[in-house]
């Protein structure tokens, strides 16, 4: 019995023991060390040390000694937030990770952070150099490609006015100004800064300079990246749709003039220009499209061109004469019949409406005389649009 007793003794150390080792495992801490130095590169005394769990919320705070050292005791495994004060002021932050591989150490040192931002600083200065200079080698650019574009765009107004025999001279006048103003917004283009707010204007003022010029393909890619850049501008499908008609691509020409249809307009302004931008891309297809000696081809256009704005009286006089030219012709025994398209009369009527002394006042007259010769008793009586007292 008494071997059984101190039997009993020895082993009951050993069971409380394993009854302690079974439990719950204990938080696991950490220390954590460092040091401060000052914009001298010397020992920072009573700079205040926070440390805050990012978990936990748990925070910790110390202060530096007189050799600029800190210990911090009981540290939490994670992820902590150091926050150096100097007299009140917060100094420097970063984030620490804390283990127990061993004791973490941190070395604040303020000269040596403050070079570091003097070269990110000069960096960012330098950054910002290189896009002032870009920025207004770009602009140089820019001037002299708008300048050399107008001047193109001038003179092909005035060849379109000139005798054939006499265009000699403005026609190259117009290969030269066109040429200087592709070379100089393409320079600008490529001088551009990356994702620069003003650059879907370079591209929409290249795409009229290779319009002008005749480099309708190069039109339609340059129009293309102004809309991607710039998808709300009306006036960037009106060019392109212009380019896609003067290359023979009708069918694409008129779908980009519909999708300038449909985008949304803010202020009752922009939505009047918004409608004057589609409707003139309808025309200048139409007008294309006329110009090829497509005429009934450009039925369709000036359609929509008079459906969008219906106040402009050349639309109405195109369309008119685009209906003549798809008059169909029935033959009915030794008799010929004329078939007229239907708003041929209505198209003439309107222009002579919105401009009875117009341009093409005396030519919608005539053709409304032709549409009764031809077929009696249709009705081609003019009213006259009322002015506003």
């Amino acid at each position: 019995m008494r071997i059984l007793v101190k039997l009993m003794a020895r082993m009951l150390p050993l069971a409380v023991c394993a009854f302690l080792l079974a439990g719950p495992v204990a938080a696991q801490f950490a220390v954590v060390e460092g040091e401060v130095r000052d914009l001298q590169g010397k020992p920072f005394p009573d700079a205040a040390i926070i440390l805050k769990h990012d978990d936990s919320g748990q925070t910790l705070e110390t202060k530096t000694d007189k050799n600029g050292q800190f210990v911090m005791n009981g540290m939490r495994i994670g992820i902590w937030s150091l926050t150096v004060k100097v007299k009140g002021t917060v100094a420097h932050e970063r984030k620490i990770q804390v283990s127990l591989s061993g004791t973490e150490r941190v070395v604040i040192n303020f000269k040596d952070l403050v070079a570091k931002m003097s070269e990110e600083e000069a960096a960012a200065r330098k950054k910002q150099e290189e896009e002032r200079t870009k920025f207004q080698g770009m602009k140089a650019h820019f001037d002299a490609g708008r300048t050399s574009l107008d001047q193109a765009i001038a003179t092909r107004n005035e060849l379109q006015r000139t005798p054939v025999a006499d265009r000699g001279p403005l026609t190259e006048k117009l290969t030269q100004a066109s040429t200087t103003a592709i070379t100089e917004l393409e320079a600008a283009q490529q001088s551009a800064p990356p994702n620069d707010a003003n650059l879907h204007i370079v591209m929409s003022n290249l795409g009229q300079a290779y319009e002008v010029a005749g480099r309708y393909d190069d039109a339609v890619a340059a129009f293309s990246k102004a809309i991607e850049l710039k998808p709300e501008m009306t006036n960037y499908y009106l060019g392109m749709g212009t380019a896609q008609a003067k290359a023979g691509k009708v069918t694409e020409a008129m779908a980009t003039c519909d999708k300038a249809s449909t985008l949304p307009s803010a202020a009752a302004a922009s939505a009047a220009e918004s409608g004057q931008a589609t409707a003139s891309c309808y025309a200048n297809v139409g007008i294309t499209l006329q110009n090829a000696a497509k005429m009934k081809e450009s039925v369709e256009p000036f359609r929509k061109a008079t459906a969008v704005n219906p106040n402009s009286p050349d639309y109405w006089f195109w369309l008119a004469r685009a209906l003549v030219a798809a008059m169909e012709y029935k033959t009915e025994g030794t008799l010929t019949k004329i078939i007229i398209q239907p708003g041929t009369a209505e198209a003439y009527q309107k222009y002579l409406e919105l401009a009875p002394s117009g341009r093409y006042a005396q030519e919608a007259k005539d053709g409304l005389a032709m549409l009764e010769s031809i077929a009696p008793g249709i009705q081609t009586k003019i009213t006259t649009k009322k002015k506003k007292k």
